[in-house]
């Protein structure tokens, strides 16, 4: 059986027809138009969402928790495993220098714009250079252990 376009059609009963409420006693759906008698349901811009009624809402009962520095720093955190994982892999050259769109090529780095900072967890023995925004000392260590160096610039002067 082959299908064509002007035989396609939907399910029966996979759409249904708009009521036209409000349209007189004969129609079912006249006077109140399935809304009942009175009351806010009743009327036009239908219950505020949330409101209970003059009751004291639940989202007002429960407590207010944590806070959201709005000067807080977004740093792509890269642990020095990965990196490692990464030179093994090929994905990283170490000859350059090693910094944030280097990291970001290499799939390590995501997001971050306010830089990368790199912490210690996991193994980590190439000898690389890096330059980036931040750095543990744990990681810091590591690294010039290796033989490698960590380049911070300074941070830049609120204007």
């Amino acid at each position: 059986m082959t299908i064509k376009l002007n035989d396609l059609r939907d399910n029966e009963g996979a759409r249904h027809r708009r009521i036209r409420v409000g349209r007189g006693i004969g129609s079912g759906k006249g006077k109140t138009a399935g809304r009942g008698q009175k009351g806010a349901k009743a009327r036009s811009g239908v219950s505020i969402n949330g409101f209970e009624g003059g009751q004291m809402p639940l989202h007002m009962r429960l407590p207010k928790r944590g806070f959201n520095n709005i000067f807080a720093k977004d740093y792509a955190e890269v642990n020095l495993g990965m990196i490692q994982k990464a030179i093994d892999a090929g994905k990283l050259d170490i000859s350059a220098v090693v910094d944030h769109a280097a990291l970001k090529a290499a799939g390590l780095a995501r997001g971050g714009k306010d830089g990368v900072r790199l912490l210690a967890k996991g193994g980590f023995s190439a000898k690389v250079n890096f330059k980036v925004t931040g750095v543990s000392k744990g990681a810091r260590t590591v690294v010039e252990t290796a033989g490698g160096s960590v380049e911070v610039p300074a941070p830049k002067a609120a204007e």
